[in-house]
């Protein structure tokens, strides 16, 4: 870099749950879509890296319902699935040090996503406190990570962010 030039740094990048922007990746075939306007101002800005962890693992979309037991995920048909967890979590991982993303915005309640709730294991739609495979590998390498219903804390984050990166110029 040349004395005297500065090069403006880009917008941070966020990794985005698919299925909460429209993506039909889920289990049963459907989305839960989030209808906030800033999800879609960080999508017109380029920020967000979108990702289903499930789909990236190999599974299909409809697939058999998963819940984590222990430290493995079965499905509902008694079919260990942890594999494809792991490695969805894995490209998740991936994804954030490729990008330098420090941020999540994940489906809240889902075995890959789930930030503070997940199904109990029984396949009664029963939550308990506890993380999905994808947040545990993302917060292990210190990416904050936010559910749907925290876009106000995930939008303060970033904007925590874009403060002190415009103070180090």
């Amino acid at each position: 870099m040349r004395q005297g030039v500065k090069i403006k740094s880009p917008l941070p990048k966020i990794l985005v749950s698919a299925c909460l922007l429209g993506e039909k990746v889920r289990y049963d075939g459907q989305s839960k879509e989030v209808y906030a306007d800033v999800l879609w101002q960080w999508r017109d800005e380029g920020r967000l890296i979108v990702l289903c962890p499930e789909m990236a693992g190999g599974l299909p979309v409809p697939r058999p319902a998963a819940e984590i037991q222990g430290y493995k995920v079965i499905n509902c048909l008694g079919d260990d699935v942890t594999d494809a967890f792991v490695l969805g979590a894995n490209k998740a991982v991936a994804l954030c040090q490729e990008h330098y993303i420090q941020i999540a915005i994940l489906k809240e309640g889902s075995p890959s996503c789930g930030v503070m709730q997940i199904n109990d294991g029984t396949f009664q739609r029963i939550k308990i406190a506890g993380q999905g495979m994808t947040t545990q590998a993302l917060k292990a390498i210190g990416v904050r990570v936010f559910n749907e219903l925290q876009l106000d804390a995930a939008k303060a984050y970033v904007d925590s962010m874009e403060c002190l990166s415009k103070h180090r110029e």
